[in-house]
């Protein structure tokens, strides 16, 4: 019965894409910016400060990182 229903809501979110004109477009841009937030802003903006470090570092790191913003 489920699986029914969830046949029945694929079709037609796949027929209903394949008839857009836009809908395609939209989808590339939508996927090239999703891919630009996630990969390319982690990667410049966002370093592992914790890449490296035992599991004692880290928690060490973390420890610090959290007294030293509640002051």
């Amino acid at each position: 019965m489920i699986q029914k229903q969830i046949i029945t809501i694929y079709k037609f979110y796949r027929d209903g894409f394949r008839e857009m004109t836009w809908g395609r477009i939209l989808w590339i841009i939508i996927l090239i910016k999703l891919f630009v937030m996630f990969f390319i802003l982690k990667l410049f903006f966002f370093p592992s400060f914790l890449k490296g470090m035992s599991t004692d570092e880290k928690q060490d790191y973390i420890a610090t990182e959290l007294v030293n913003r509640m002051h």
